[in-house]
């Protein structure tokens, strides 16, 4: 049996390339000859010739209406003389061992193309029968080349594609599992031979490139159309360049929201290919481009991010996670062998001129009728600003009273004081802060209107930073020879008024408050050059004598501690927790709102609202996690990604991250109360500008010690339970590796690693926006 299925394997592949029928027709010798040459007993025959001259017939007869005995000695009485055996043509497909009686060419065409009349004019079947079309790729490809064959639309298909069928692909090209492993261009040529065997078809087995795309177009006679269907992206441009050289319209389907791609070069040869989508890339480094991470920033203004389904878009963040590439759909497949098809027709036949990208979006087509929701997910809702009036009426409450030997300052001094203190970092940059100079007192006001929810339990996160320019604003007065005062209210959730400042010339001992006491005054120089470094970088060890002086800066501030760890087997273990909750953050509702609240997507965006974290000016993100990051803008596509149980994608950049650090640093204060973490941003500033001062980059990898802030102290209600739970889970390997045992207040978690600084910084608000002369 063994020894049987190698040689019926063999002579398979012998025919593996074999695409062309043979043509006999009986009334010449040599062909009776030459078809009892290649026949065998085992060669299926297949005699329907009297039917179809029947139905010749009757197409010629329209307004006869024909009995069945008058219908078959109708065409007997056509067939004539001649034999039944030598009427029309018989037709060999050698890769099938079959045998196939049929009507002769135009008989044939007749016949075949009858039920086109009139959607089809004669006139125009003449005009098609001269046009030729080259299809590069045969995915959906495959689709529109038999719908342009079945219609006959054209008189030649010029098909191009180097890959051969797998079991995979049959989820949208039809064919059977007996074509596995032969080339696609065989199998569509097959197919349109099967269909109409006068069907001119010719292959380009090795696919189109840099070296035939000319012979591709060319030779033969120009193609009228060229259609797009293949997935390199050197060959999408050239065939573009090449068509647009020739002046040979281009047509392009995605398989994705009916989406139909048309470029008219052909009355436009100076259009830019893509219509201009990829005008601001090098074209001519394409040719560089091997990976995916260099390819990504061409493919996707060529498949419009934004214009692409919510599905396809969930399923972008999966490749290479849980799917190998694209998803297609056998369904959008055969649209776009549809739409295709008839976009080429009409072009050819002159009654459609505009260049430009269609959508037959079947989901939004037929789909249940909806009433409108007001959803204000994707608009960020801002808190009413903490008006001035306001901030007047709580001072004027206080009436406090200017001390004899308190300082005036003039208006350069106090600006200058703030413009440091608003040097502070603040999560998502988002600077919560209004400053009042009022009768020589300095107010500080907390503005919450962007205070983010999930990682902002109680306002904590936000106190943080104020106390952060609290020691900013300290660290300037004493470099400017003045004592000051930081009067630190007592704080809650609902606190406005955060601290009072007070300026002296030399120290008062005798006076109710204590003058700040000058612990780090050298860390002012470092104010202005401090930086959020969201560098990835490698690893790189640091020196633990370097790491204790950190420590040893936290713990100037009573009851601050920070744990250090830069043990690289734990800094693994801790990068599988944060990057579950960063994945955890993104996929929450509340923390997907504040996401997009968060970020700024352009420099310009970033300038333009003075806040928010700049995406590609600050963050180290490749090409295709900054596609990643643009998809998640769509709250549907996180939904998807919900329902479906996946998105390890959203873990990837925390999982870097951490694996490029020397060291992490969990900074912690007595309690978990807005007083001791505004306490505790003063020890946060400390250790970064230390840092920084060190040459040691920091980047606040903090989202995981937030979220578990509102897990612990939050609403209880806030998180969906699955997730509540999987994050308890990771909050219970968080507590093993940091050896938690207290009720500690967790501040933030820093990463510690030493690179380059980044080329760009967050952006400030400009001081006289956030500071008043009252």
């Amino acid at each position: 049996m063994k020894s049987i299925l190698n040689a019926l394997t063999i002579k398979s592949r012998e025919n593996a390339t074999s695409h062309r029928p043979l043509l006999f027709r009986l009334k010449a010798a040599t062909d009776r000859a030459a078809m009892e040459s290649v026949i065998s007993d085992t060669t299926q025959v297949f005699d329907e010739i009297l039917g179809q001259v029947e139905e010749y017939v009757k197409s010629k007869n329209p307004t006869k209406v024909f009995s069945k005995a008058d219908l078959t000695e109708a065409a007997k009485k056509h067939i004539g003389e001649i034999p039944h055996e030598e009427y029309g043509v018989w037709v060999f497909y050698p890769w099938s061992n079959r045998l196939v009686h049929t009507l002769d060419e135009e008989e044939f065409i007749e016949v075949r193309t009858n039920r086109n009349q009139y959607k089809i004019t004669p006139e125009e079947k003449k005009i098609l029968a001269e046009k030729k079309i080259g299809i590069i790729g045969l995915s959906v490809g495959q689709s529109i080349a038999l719908t342009i064959a079945m219609e006959r639309s054209c008189g030649e298909l010029r098909l191009a594609d180097f890959d051969i069928l797998e079991l995979s692909n049959l989820n949208r090209i039809r064919t059977g599992i007996h074509n596995l492993g032969i080339a696609k261009t065989v199998a569509v040529a097959r197919e349109i031979a099967e269909m109409d065997p006068y069907f001119k078809v010719t292959c380009f087995h090795e696919g189109a490139s840099e070296e035939n795309i000319g012979d591709f177009i060319t030779k033969g006679g120009k193609l009228n159309i060229l259609v797009d269907e293949c997935d390199g992206l050197l060959v999408k441009i050239l065939c573009r360049q090449k068509a647009r050289e020739l002046g040979v319209p281009v047509v392009m389907d995605t398989a994705d929201r009916g989406m139909l791609d048309v470029e008219r070069f052909d009355l436009d040869p100076k259009r830019p290919i893509l219509h201009g989508f990829i005008d601001h890339l090098d074209i001519n480094k394409v040719k560089e481009a091997k990976t995916n991470e260099e390819k990504v920033p061409y493919l996707l203004p060529m498949l419009g991010l934004d214009t692409v389904s919510t599905r396809m878009k969930a399923s972008m963040l999966e490749i290479e996670q849980t799917i190998t590439t694209w998803p297609q759909l056998a369904s959008s497949v055969v649209l776009g062998g549809g739409l295709g098809a008839d976009v080429c027709r009409r072009i050819l036949l002159d009654q459609f001129h505009d260049s430009g990208r269609y959508f037959v979006d079947l989901e939004e087509i037929v789909a249940d009728k909806k009433e409108p929701i007001e959803d204000d997910h994707h608009r960020f809702i801002l808190r009413p600003e903490i008006s001035q009036e306001e901030m007047l009426s709580i001072i004027k409450k206080r009436n406090d009273k200017a001390l004899v030997s308190q300082l005036d300052l003039d208006k350069n001094t106090v600006t200058e004081l703030v413009k440091y203190a608003t040097m502070a970092p603040t999560g998502a940059n988002i600077q919560p802060w209004k400053w009042i100079w009022h009768n020589k007192h300095l107010y500080l006001f907390f503005d919450d209107r962007y205070s983010a929810g999930l990682l902002d339990c109680g306002n904590t996160t936000s106190f943080v930073g104020l106390g952060a320019a609290t020691e900013n604003l300290v660290l300037k007065a004493h470099e400017l020879k003045l004592e000051v005062i930081a009067e630190k209210q007592e704080l809650d959730k609902n606190s406005k008024l955060i601290s009072v400042y007070r300026f002296f010339k030399e120290k008062n001992n005798e006076l109710m408050w204590k003058t700040e006491d000058h612990i780090c005054d050298e860390l002012v120089s470092t104010i202005p050059l401090r930086l959020t470094n969201r560098n990835i970088g490698k690893r790189v060890k640091i020196d633990e004598e370097r790491l204790l002086k950190l420590k040893k800066i936290a713990q100037t501030i009573p009851g601050a501690d920070m744990q250090i760890i830069s043990d690289e087997k734990i800094l693994d273990e801790i990068r599988e927790v944060t990057a579950v909750m960063d994945r955890i953050r993104v996929t929450h509702k509340g923390g997907h709102k504040d996401f997009l609240a968060e970020i700024r997507w352009t420099p310009e965006q970033a300038r333009e609202m003075g806040n928010g974290v700049d995406l590609i000016g600050t963050v180290d993100l490749t090409p295709s996690e900054l596609a990643g990051w643009r998809v998640l803008k769509d709250w549907n596509v996180v939904q998807y990604l919900n329902e479906w149980k996946v998105g390890k994608a959203l873990e990837k950049i925390q999982r870097k991250s951490i694996a490029a650090s020397s060291a992490v640093g969990l900074l912690t204060v007595p309690h978990f109360s807005c007083n001791d973490f505004y306490t505790g941003g003063r020890a946060f500033q400390r250790i970064w500008l230390a840092a920084n001062k060190d040459n040691i980059s920091v980047h606040p990898a903090s989202l995981s010690v937030l979220i578990f802030n509102n897990l612990l102290h939050g609403d209880k209600n806030l998180f969906p339970e699955e997730m509540r739970q999987e994050a308890l889970s990771m909050r219970k390997k968080f507590e093993e590796l940091f050896s938690i045992k207290e009720d500690k207040g967790e501040v933030i978690l820093f990463r510690f690693f030493i690179d380059n600084p980044p080329k760009s910084r967050s952006v400030r608000y400009p001081v006289e926006q956030v500071l008043k002369f009252l």
